[in-house]
């Protein structure tokens, strides 16, 4: 009798997430993500299992409702609850903002997924590079 390993699951795209390198310095941004749309059901997952173990569980995950499409108040992600929270933030529409209770909050900005990705890059990392 002969055993095969079974089939490895297909691997999905590569996360397209830069985090902010550590410093005491206060900043207004501590990353910058590249979802590939704005189906938050279905880019969430992948963030969230993407970012450093540090930051703990993030238990809630705000967005601008305008921005992405419709989502449930929450949904289990890695089988873990995540409240999700859609507002209309005119000071910051091009972020999502993640919570974590007793870890703390990380603002990402958020990189429209229609963008081209020669623009994508240089934006992405001028991003991370500016002052508060």
């Amino acid at each position: 009798m002969t055993t095969t390993a079974p089939p490895s699951p297909p691997t999905g795209p590569h996360l397209r997430l830069r985090l902010a390198p550590d410093s005491p310095l206060p900043r207004r941004l501590d990353g910058v993500w590249w979802p590939r749309s704005y189906d938050l059901p279905a880019e969430l997952p992948q963030l969230l299992a993407g970012l450093p173990r540090a930051w703990g569980h993030i238990a809630g995950v705000t967005v601008n409702g305008a921005a992405w499409s419709a989502a449930p108040d929450r949904m289990l992600v890695c089988d873990k609850v995540v409240r999700l929270r859609q507002v209309a933030a005119r000071h910051a529409p091009g972020t999502i903002i993640l919570l974590s209770p007793g870890h703390g909050r990380w603002d990402l900005l958020v990189v429209p997924p229609d963008t081209a990705e020669e623009d994508a890059g240089p934006l992405m990392t001028t991003a991370l590079s500016a002052r508060p």
